[in-house]
């Protein structure tokens, strides 16, 4: 496998997520929570960095910057999923009570005093409605991002083979 489609192949794991999560906004009526959010937008960060490493097809320098900046895309989604999961393992009457929501937020606090408000958490991130074998959706968001973290490591940092062209 080439870094190009290796990289569209993350591009495409990560629009599967996006697609998957908007579904279960949507279509289930499972309405996201602001640190719900902010791992959507891990992913979509994710996606957005696969895609540009496909269409780019950078030499080995190039890539090891996409590894590095996917790495920490990743690292970032995972810290969120993980602080989601915190949250979530808290015992009851120990998590904050609902806040505002993220669009008030925005408009009303500056970026860093939201940032510092949603990975406190409320009582909506701490609420587990969707589960998949056991594991609710914040867990999986977490394992997403180590497997494409490790995979866009992996793609673009591997030696790869020059193709012969005639």
């Amino acid at each position: 496998m080439t870094a190009r489609r290796g990289n569209l192949l993350g591009f495409v794991a990560c629009a599967c997520l996006l697609a998957y999560a908007y579904y279960a906004q949507f279509v289930l009526h499972l309405d996201p929570c602001p640190l719900c959010i902010f791992q959507r937008i891990g992913v979509f960060a994710l996606g957005v960095l696969f895609l540009i490493a496909a269409l780019h097809d950078p030499a080995a320098f190039g890539r090891r910057l996409y590894a590095l900046l996917l790495s920490l895309a990743a690292l970032a989604t995972i810290g969120i999923a993980w602080r989601q999961l915190y949250i979530q393992s808290l015992p009851p009457g120990s998590v904050p009570a609902c806040g505002a929501s993220l669009d008030f937020m925005l408009k009303v606090f500056s970026l860093s005093e939201v940032l510092v408000k949603v990975l406190t958490g409320t009582a909506d991130c701490a609420l587990v409605t969707w589960r998949f074998l056991g594991l609710a959706m914040a867990a999986w968001v977490l394992i997403s991002a180590v497997v494409l973290g490790g995979f866009g490591l992996w793609v673009n940092l591997r030696h790869q083979r020059p193709i012969l062209r005639f």
